[in-house]
């Protein structure tokens, strides 16, 4: 029997543990959740207000965030959000939002728990 391969889920400023390839990691009991947002958009002066924007709008103020202009690419421009008191739903309407906004290339979502 093969072992499942890893994939490295972690942004470049949180460091978690890898998760197995179709596995959802759930989070810790008693520990609130946190979503994390990572944003693919053209590297455009109001792209980074735009984002910030749909958190402030919501009273949301993000746990941590990090943007930065690929290494291989100026064009393109990475934004890594981590947001706590979003449940499910909200986390998908946010995601779905961000993908409206002009220049944003790609919207991916992750969960974990809140560190202590």
């Amino acid at each position: 029997m093969s072992t499942p391969s890893l994939i490295d889920v972690r942004s470049p400023f949180e460091r978690h543990p890898p998760v197995a390839a179709g596995v959802v990691a759930q989070p810790l009991p008693n520990r609130p959740r946190v979503a994390c947002f990572a944003v693919q958009a053209e590297a455009d002066p109001g792209i980074l207000p735009r984002v910030l924007a749909l958190f402030a709008k919501r009273s949301l103020v993000p746990e941590r965030w990090a943007g930065h202009r690929s290494l291989h690419d100026d064009t393109e421009l990475t934004i890594d959000l981590q947001v706590s008191g979003l449940d499910c739903e909200q986390t998908d309407y946010i995601a779905r939002c961000l993908e409206q906004i002009p220049g944003v290339v790609a919207v991916l979502t992750a969960e974990k728990a809140a560190e202590l």
